[in-house]
């Protein structure tokens, strides 16, 4: 078996970061500009298609050839971009930066090699993002520049030079990373996963983009007349700007105001008499449901069929391995509850302002919870929506041996009931409306969402439990009668914690509920590892034990800076590590599912969390063969009791 490594640079007039990969290799000027190449680690070579060179036959015989492994850092880019001109299986390449996720480093060939700790001449050349901005991208037209749109070769040939020595820097880079990571492979099943991750994504999902431009047309008329009315009551020049607003409310409320977040307005709302501040804090609520920036990113994202594609980063969380968002961000679309919700997406589309609001009161409210319904079937089919119900809980219990709960779940599957009963020691069929045990519901679902990572009254609150009609008193005893009723699960977070430590000390493997604790290495790299039961590991990066502020021994690994990307210290403990495993466990069983709806045949065409939406003909939308397929045992997992529900709609929405 040969390998090619491969690094390529490519030019677009389309926007890449707002449009995506699809788009922007779609479009009718897009061109592949320079090619870089190595086989088998041997030098790199550079050809300058953007200067007449071709590629020699031997690199177009092994694009094609299956005995021939295609690497590239962000191989979907080489892959699909190459594709264009020159045939390529998707099967047949393997993605480095995948690799470098799976190994707990974070995303971005020059984040990793810095987290690799790679020598200074084999990291990414920092020039690197001006050159792409002069080459890669339309330039503005000037008269120094002669009133070109578009910087060629022979316009700046030195820095073409540069940009040549750049693509070969990549190559040689991605090589180095791949060679580091080489003995700690990605397995056969995560490899075949995210083959089927590019077809997903390759495939993508219909816009309703009458919809979306009716969206942004009538936010745009509201938005205009919202921010007038606000600069007449505030005397404001510009009420959207935070720095200006929370200065305005501390003058006019005689308090501090620090801030003007979501639930800091609607706590000023409830305690305030003031009708000029109400009104300027309705505004406020009103434009930021008025944005439509997810209506916006669907137009930017759509490709010239009206579909959206790329929605979706493989191993995007790389401590669970779980997908994550791109684009439009479908993991974090609105909820949606309107009455008429047809009825109410065709006013939008013909733009009947007067009539939403006669209807439905509040057009930023109403555009907002539309938003989801703007992803719409391929013509003929028809959405089947389902999702695994309870996973989460169910996969706790699961490692825990938590056997009540499990019991639940392969009958009648109550747990918010099951687990006030658990909780209250009150009969379970009392717990039914109409009884006065009945509020006790709220206070075992509560507890079952919250409570499950070792969280506290904190978690209980962010999970909702004040705005539900708890009292923050009660909260401590609801914590104190669920670790009570399941301390299997309490025992889990220590036995998990322990082993990690444990293992730190030793350096011994440890086995604990299906999972494999290690130490793993070569020298140059050092993890803690969890062998999941599936097969798949989590690594923890540049392991340590560290003292927390009460002075006991804890874990810290290099994580990743959630808005850099960058490498960080993070410290862990049993609950946390809990959460990582089970939502890894989720994710594997979705992946499971992912494969199995493949291979009968449905089109995906995008999943969100723990849910997944086909493309059906209409015909063959039968929620219950879905369902069946996604509630069959996994031979890595038995005894887990899993089951999804779902249903079939002509616009994606919550059931």
């Amino acid at each position: 078996m040969r390998h090619l490594s491969v690094d390529i640079e490519t030019f677009s007039s389309v926007d890449i970061k707002k449009s995506g990969l699809y788009k922007y290799a779609q479009s009718p000027d897009f061109e592949i500009l320079l090619f870089a190449y190595s086989f088998d680690g041997g030098p790199v070579e550079v050809v300058d298609l953007a200067q007449g060179e071709q590629l020699p036959a031997d690199i177009l015989s092994a694009l094609q050839d299956p005995g021939v492994i295609k690497h590239a850092y962000n191989a979907a880019f080489e892959w699909y971009c190459i594709n264009r001109f020159w045939p390529s299986p998707i099967e047949q390449w393997r993605c480095t930066m995948v690799h470098g996720l799976y190994c707990g480093y974070p995303m971005g060939l020059a984040n990793v090699a810095k987290a690799l700790q790679l020598e200074e001449d084999k990291q990414k050349m920092s020039v690197g993002a001006a050159l792409i901005r002069t080459f890669c991208m339309p330039c503005k037209p000037t008269k120094a520049n002669g009133g070109r749109t578009r910087t060629l070769p022979y316009h700046e040939p030195e820095k073409w030079a540069l940009f040549k020595e750049y693509c070969r820097r990549d190559v040689e880079v991605e090589m180095e990373v791949a060679r580091r990571l080489a003995a700690f492979p990605v397995p056969a099943e995560e490899q075949q996963l995210w083959v089927l991750d590019q077809r997903i994504n390759a495939y993508g999902v219909g816009i309703d983009t009458d919809l979306v431009n009716g969206a942004i047309s009538l936010s745009e008329s509201i938005n205009q007349a919202l921010m007038e009315e606000a600069v007449q009551l505030s005397g404001l020049n510009n009420p959207n700007s935070t720095k200006q607003l929370t200065q305005w409310l501390s003058e006019a409320l005689e308090e501090d105001i620090d801030n003007v977040r979501k639930d800091t307005v609607e706590a000023l709302l409830q305690t305030t008499d003031d009708t000029k501040v109400r009104r300027i804090l309705e505004i406020r609520q009103e434009l930021s449901k008025a944005s439509v920036k997810k209506y916006v990113a669907m137009r930017e994202a759509t490709c010239a069929d009206g579909r959206a594609r790329g929605l979706l980063q493989f191993y995007g969380a790389n401590r669970t391995g779980r997908w994550s968002g791109r684009l439009i961000q479908p993991q974090n679309l609105p909820r949606n509850h309107l009455d008429c919700m047809s009825f109410a997406r065709d006013l939008v589309k013909a733009r009947k302002l007067d009539a939403i609001r006669v209807i439905y009161g509040n057009l930023a409210d109403t555009l907002s919870q539309l938003t989801r319904t703007a992803l719409i079937p391929s013509p003929g089919h028809l959405f089947v929506v389902a999702d695994f119900s309870a996973i989460e809980a169910r996969i706790t219990a699961w490692l825990a041996g938590e056997e009540w709960v499990l019991e639940v779940f392969r009958t009648h599957g109550k747990i918010y009931e099951a687990a006030a009963a658990q909780m209250f020691g009150v009969p379970l069929e009392r717990i039914v409306k109409g009884n006065p045990e009945y509020e006790l519901r709220q206070k075992g679902k509560v507890a079952t969402l919250a409570l499950g990572y070792g969280g506290g009254s904190g978690a209980l609150i962010n999970m909702g439990a004040l705005k539900q009609g708890l009292t923050e008193d009660e909260l401590p005893e609801i914590v104190q009668r669920w670790r009570a009723a399941n301390r299997r699960i309490v025992d889990l977070w220590y036995t998990v914690e322990n082993a990690a430590l444990e293992v730190m000390r030793t350096g011994q493997a440890i086995g604990v509920r299906g999972l494999i604790f290690a130490r793993e290495g070569d020298g140059q790299q050092d993890w803690l590892t969890v062998r999941l039961p599936s097969g798949r590991k989590l690594y923890y990066a540049r392991p340590a034990i560290e003292f927390n502020d009460r002075g006991n021994e804890q874990l810290s690994y290099q994580g990743t800076a959630m808005k850099s990307g960058k490498p960080e210290r993070t410290s862990t403990w049993g609950g946390k590590l809990v959460e990582n495993l089970v939502q890894a466990i989720a994710r594997d069983c979705l992946a499971v599912s992912l494969m199995r709806l493949a291979e009968a045949g449905y089109k995906i065409a995008f999943h969100v969390h723990d849910e997944i939406v086909l493309d059906v003909p209409a015909e063959h939308a039968d929620i219950d063969a879905v369902t069946n397929i996604m509630g069959q045992p996994i031979d890595w997992a038995p005894g887990l009791p899993l089951k999804a529900e779902g249903f079939v709609c002509e616009y994606y929405r919550k059931d």
